[in-house]
């Protein structure tokens, strides 16, 4: 087998193995009741909170994370909430609020 045709095959095995490691957007409208307090329903925010429907799923995460590490501390309120999260959470969270519309 040419390494040309290997490569095709492994980024072919990539693409469709990776939906499973995606978070649960059902899952993550389940879990998303804290954050509604300051996003709203439709994670649209106000004048004091940012949107966060349609937000692209590597995006929510990284600031998840960068909230649960402490390289993001801009909101006390966002670092506790995200504190609580586990990864699963976020996938699932992240998942949810790229579905919805901007």
């Amino acid at each position: 087998m040419s390494k040309l045709t290997m490569l095709v095959l492994l980024s072919a095995t990539a693409l469709v193995a990776s939906p499973s490691f995606a978070g649960d957007a059902a899952a993550g409208k389940t879990k998303s009741a804290a954050c509604v307090d300051c996003h709203g329903d439709d994670g649209k925010g106000d004048d004091e909170n940012p949107a966060i429907a349609g937000m692209d799923a590597a995006k929510f995460t990284k600031a998840m994370t960068d909230y649960q590490d402490g390289t993001r501390t801009k909101d006390a309120q966002m670092a506790k909430a995200a504190k609580k999260l586990n990864a699963a959470d976020i996938a699932d969270l992240a998942a949810y609020y790229a579905k919805l519309p901007k």
